[in-house]
């Protein structure tokens, strides 16, 4: 396998995690009532569509195809948002909860990639940015989650 084919199959793989993150934002919104928190997972869902933009750009200057659309494990997660919001009674709590737990899976993928030894430039201050910006939204989401419980 190229290099660059390397490199832009890691970065499809992140692709679909923003993808699926992104959709999972927007269900959240549905199912949640405070409009500070609707609006709080609105900016996170444009922020990862923005992400997912910056990818697509990075995978074809490798000339590279980027992924279309989010994977079936996100999916499934976005159910289980669903699910467990309809049978609780916390349930914006939990949705804040499960939120913070996808973040935290995006920010060990996001280390992964990072530590990857001799990422071009721009790729690195990517993944950094995106990086920076999800852990800024776990402090975040936290502060969220102390307020409504």
């Amino acid at each position: 396998m190229k290099y660059s084919e390397e490199i832009s199959n890691k970065l499809n793989e992140l692709l679909v995690k923003n993808y699926d993150a992104e959709k999972g934002y927007l269900k959240a919104i549905d199912n949640v009532n405070g409009d500070r928190l609707k609006m709080f997972f609105k900016r996170r869902s444009s922020e990862r569509s923005e992400f997912a933009k910056e990818l697509r750009t990075e995978i074809l200057q490798y000339g590279q195809i980027p992924e279309e659309s989010g994977s079936f494990k996100g999916v499934m997660h976005r159910n289980w948002m669903s699910l467990k919001s309809t049978f609780s009674s916390d349930n914006e709590e939990s949705i804040i909860e499960e939120a913070i737990r996808g973040e935290k899976a995006s920010l060990k993928e996001y280390n992964e990639l990072i530590a990857e030894p001799n990422l071009p430039p721009t790729i690195d201050a990517l993944l950094l940015k995106h990086r920076d910006l999800i852990q800024s939204a776990i402090n975040t989401e936290k502060v969220q989650e102390e307020l409504i419980s």
